[in-house]
């Protein structure tokens, strides 16, 4: 038992030593908020505590509330708000207890350190991962509460107690509350349970299930709440299949995988090999022989479900995938391949495992080497797709960002008051240092819906940030119309391939 604790102890601080090192460097490095998703999850986390209106309703929908909930104690802070640590560092505390509950995992169910081990290092040392759990991005968080769902399975397979199933039902709610996979995941663990359960089945399948519910549930009840409509996150106007078929109505190309499984699977696959590299996937495959060979089918099953769910997604044509190597040659939601990393993991370090216990530390280490070599032998952020893509898809916004925040934030002062849109624009006040409850933004209501439809009478705000054509834009220019509060424009920035922003200020 001291061995043990004493393994998970050098574990922790082995991966913890790692984000650390891999989220400083980060953010040294100003990549934090490259994704545009990243600095999205770290205003919304803002805006709860403050805003106009700071509170539950902030919370929002479409994106899972529990990554949001985690940069709370952080996101007050305004050094690490701007910094953006205030959502990397949640983000790396759950890559911390991934790392932990995956060796623990591995190790209790193939009763080997070194295949443990293995597959720690398959999963801690890829780049593509390292990188997003350095960013306020919700793949940390389903990870940690994916590798706590597998330890507490195995556990109660062993175990039988009650306990476990209390524990996978709270994993199961952690994963559902921060990517909906994790609701994908639920009744295929209750399947489980009802298969491994030597005595009163029904009990613990019961047990798991309410637990596990209450996730979606909550959420169903939380766009009834909030929205009035319980599928507002589904098909409600900001969802992502709402936004696709707008697109497809303005003859946008469909998405690769849309209604064709081929199509998905090649894509998909491209894009895991992709940001697992060519090597760990060898790795993985011949790893089946070990899975086989010891009867690991549950481990890799459970962590097959999340790649399945985005090959499926994929189909139904809610989630696009694009690689720089198939068409349209473009870098788009690359990270979703990182979903089928921990199968990797898993697979990869049960090749130990066919092995004598004398010679598996060798093959341990030879697995870490043949994985980790590639990587090492191209360093460079622009060889890690995740990085790339964040980075590709950044540049116009990034330009456009730091123009108006240098613009804004020498001439406005505190209390003036300034209306824009919550969403991409949002990163010009936290750039600017402007706190969030100096401006009215769509969510404000009443006050947002008074502003933008009558600003002649209703809008107060002295200064203005909008994209040329918006809400705020066409307010602006309503209000003078109809002689209300006049606005001049103080400054115009072009940034090509990107929309326009104005800044207004009020004569």
């Amino acid at each position: 038992m001291k061995r043990s604790w004493l393994e998970l102890t050098l574990v922790f601080v082995a991966v913890a030593a790692i984000a650390s090192l891999a989220t400083a460097y980060v953010n040294h490095s100003g990549w934090t908020l490259y994704y545009g998703d990243a600095e999205a999850h770290l205003n919304i986390a803002r805006r709860i505590v403050d805003s106009r209106r700071p509170g539950y309703d902030q919370i929002g929908t479409v994106w899972l509330p529990l990554p949001h909930l985690l940069m709370l104690p952080f996101v007050r802070s305004d050094q690490l708000w701007r910094s953006g640590l205030a959502g990397a560092i949640p983000s790396s505390a759950c890559f911390i207890c991934a790392g932990v509950f995956l060796y623990a995992s591995v190790k209790r169910a193939a009763l080997s350190s070194w295949a443990g081990l293995a597959s720690l290092g398959l999963l801690v040392f890829n780049p593509n991962l390292l990188y997003l759990q350095a960013t306020p991005m919700t793949e940390s968080v389903f990870l940690a509460a994916l590798m706590a769902l597998l330890y507490f399975t195995i556990a109660f397979r062993e175990t039988q107690s009650l306990a476990a199933v209390i524990g996978a039902g709270l994993a199961s709610i952690a994963a559902s509350l921060a990517r909906y996979e994790g609701w994908f995941l639920i009744p295929f663990v209750a399947l489980y349970f009802l298969f491994v359960a030597r005595t009163n089945k029904l009990d613990a399948v019961v047990v798991f299930s309410a637990i596990a519910a209450l996730a979606p549930l909550y959420w169903l009840g939380h766009n009834w709440w909030i929205y009035s409509n319980p599928l507002e996150f589904f098909n409600g106007p900001y969802s992502a299949m709402s936004i696709y078929r707008r697109a497809l109505a303005q003859n946008m190309e469909p998405y690769r995988g849309d209604h064709d499984w081929r199509a998905a699977w090649l894509y998909y696959y491209t894009a895991v090999r992709t940001c697992a590299g060519p090597a760990a996937v060898i790795i993985a495959i011949a790893g089946l022989a070990g899975v086989y060979l010891k009867r690991l089918f549950w481990p890799v099953l459970l962590a097959a479900l999340p790649p399945l769910f985005y090959i499926w997604s994929m189909h139904s044509g809610g989630t696009p995938i694009y690689v720089p190597t198939l068409w349209p040659f473009s870098y788009y939601n690359t990270r979703y391949a990182l979903a089928a990393l921990p199968l990797i993991a898993i697979a990869g370090g049960s090749l130990v495992l066919v092995l004598s216990e004398r010679l598996r530390p060798w093959l341990s280490v030879a697995i870490l080497i043949a994985a980790t070599v590639p990587w090492l032998t191209r360093p460079r952020p622009s060889d890690w797709i995740t990085w790339k893509e964040s980075q590709t898809n950044s540049v116009t916004r990034r330009a456009w960002t730091r123009a108006a925040a240098q613009a804004l934030a020498p001439n406005y002062h505190s209390g003036a008051g300034i209306i824009t849109s919550f969403g991409d624009l949002t990163g010009i006040l936290r750039s600017a240092g402007v706190p969030l409850h100096e401006a009215l933004y769509d969510g404000d209501e009443p006050e947002w819906m008074a502003a933008t439809t009558r600003p002649d009478l209703f809008l107060q705000e002295e200064w203005a940030v909008a994209m040329a054509g918006d809400t705020v834009a066409t307010a602006i220019q309503k209000s003078t119309f109809r002689h209300g509060p006049r606005y001049h424009l103080v400054q115009t920035i072009k940034v090509k391939g990107a929309p326009v922003i104005e800044i207004y200020k009020r004569d």
